[in-house]
């Protein structure tokens, strides 16, 4: 094969694999456009949840809530899914006034945030979110 063939060729593959390229990055951008509503707000959810101390006291509300239900199968009574609520709310609520120092979405949003907070949990446990620290989070 002579020199020019060669160079042709290379050139096809290179414009090949930019074009692929492009498209790749085209296609995440109109992704990110047509979001679902839920995906946005769960973005959303997780820009109010910064401080690893406000994401801490979640996971530990969520999981009060968790064994209040669990408890309130068990016994067939209310009483320990309304502590377990309770708790959880409450643990919820003090992180945000205290150590995230805004308001919870849960005032405003109350069955997106409930949603968004056990998917949080869930995205905590399969090690998606860190407790530690936000550069170790794949969720985003």
């Amino acid at each position: 094969m002579n020199n020019t063939a060669t160079q042709s060729m290379t050139q096809t593959a290179d414009t090949q694999i930019n074009s692929n390229a492009k498209k790749e990055v085209i296609k995440k951008e109109v992704l990110k456009t047509n979001m679902p509503a839920d995906q946005k707000f769960y973005d959303f959810y997780l820009d109010e949840h910064q401080n690893m101390a406000c994401r801490r006291l979640h996971f530990a509300g969520s999981s009060f809530g968790l064994l209040g239900l669990a408890k309130s199968v068990k016994t067939r009574s209310p009483k320990p899914l309304l502590k377990g609520i309770a708790a959880g709310y409450a643990c919820a609520w003090v992180g945000h006034f205290f150590f995230e120092k805004n308001k919870p979405a849960s005032f405003k949003f109350p069955l997106k945030s409930f949603a968004s907070d056990f998917r949080m949990y869930g995205d905590v446990v399969r090690g998606n979110l860190s407790l530690k620290d936000r550069k170790f989070d794949k969720a985003r």
